[in-house]
């Protein structure tokens, strides 16, 4: 449904995007990782058809985007990190305004102009856009991206000035949408909206991209857990010192311990504690997050995270 082939963009002798190959699936939530600066924005630019490329190709549902720029806005939407609208008129007059550009006839355009607010929570506000919250207005530019019920769905940092509720409702929204075909480009840098939303992710940085899958088969390919984090807790007494030629590192605080391991050893940390009668309420593997993924391949930072406990040698 969406394919870029060695997209390049290039400001003034400097590539923003440098030969950026995706294909995304039809109905996947694709979520666009990266730090700022790191060629997010230029990309979607790109591929909803406001700037040209410097070079290579960008092709949505066979449809290449710099050949047919305005084929492609009419099976997509987009919703831009500042959305813009006219103060002077109320959510219902500017969303016929941009109706108007799709072949939507009057009837139809009434109809889903009053779904999409109810969709949103805006129905039966009255008030200027002028006077919107800046949360409102998101939520608005949210609807404004399905006017002409699109195929693919672009977001640029969609959940911006939204309250819990209106990330939540964004969510389900676009598990919704993603289970009826529809294809959505979710790109955030908040990395716990893109754990919970998207089906696979791409990590971007420096305009390269540096890694694509899904979240586990990213993980595996960073081999991210180079060592192995292990939570243990006692049940009543203060954790002992424990010792183990895979033991790299332990921190401690009172009836908790954080291990740093080169190897698996549950196992023997167990038969440690119950031959010393230290009962155990807790014993896991802490597993690398999103977060651990994004630092340790764009920014090159272990995932093992020094806990504010106080060691103890």
């Amino acid at each position: 449904m969406i394919r870029t082939e060695n997209l390049t963009k290039v400001y003034n002798g400097n590539k923003a995007v440098d030969s950026l190959n995706l294909e995304i699936a039809e109905g996947d939530i694709f979520g666009f990782l990266g730090p700022n600066g790191a060629g997010k924005s230029t990309t979607i630019l790109m591929l909803v058809g406001l700037i040209e490329p410097s070079g290579g190709k960008c092709i949505i549902n066979e449809i290449e985007v710099a050949r047919n720029p305005l084929k492609v806005k009419e099976i997509i939407g987009y919703l831009p990190e500042n959305v813009g609208f006219y103060g002077n008129m109320t959510a219902e007059q500017n969303l016929d305004y941009f109706a108007r550009f799709y072949p939507i006839d009057a009837d139809e355009r009434k109809k889903r102009i009053g779904e999409l607010l109810e969709l949103v929570q805006l129905d039966g506000v009255s008030q200027k856009v002028g006077g919107y919250s800046r949360g409102m207005t998101q939520r608005l530019g949210f609807a404004q991206a399905l006017l002409n019920n699109p195929d693919v769905i672009f977001l640029d940092e969609p959940t911006t000035n939204l309250d819990p509720e209106g990330v939540l409702q964004l969510r389900q929204t676009l598990k919704k949408l993603s289970d009826e075909g529809k294809t959505i480009f979710f790109s955030s840098h908040i990395l716990a909206e893109v754990a919970q939303v998207c089906n696979t992710i791409g990590i971007i940085s420096n305009g390269t991209l540096i890694e694509r899958g899904t979240l586990e088969e990213v993980k595996t390919k960073l081999d991210v857990r180079k060592t192995v984090k292990i939570i243990v807790e006692a049940t009543n007494e203060d954790m002992p010192k424990i010792e183990h030629e895979n033991i790299i590192n332990v921190e401690y605080k009172g009836r908790r311990a954080v291990i740093e391991a080169k190897t698996d050893i549950r196992e023997d940390i167990s038969m440690y504690l119950l031959e010393n009668n230290v009962g155990i309420k807790e014993l896991r593997i802490e597993e690398p997050t999103l977060e651990d993924v994004f630092m340790e391949s764009v920014y090159k930072k272990p995932f093992f995270k020094k806990e504010s406990f106080t060691k103890e040698t």
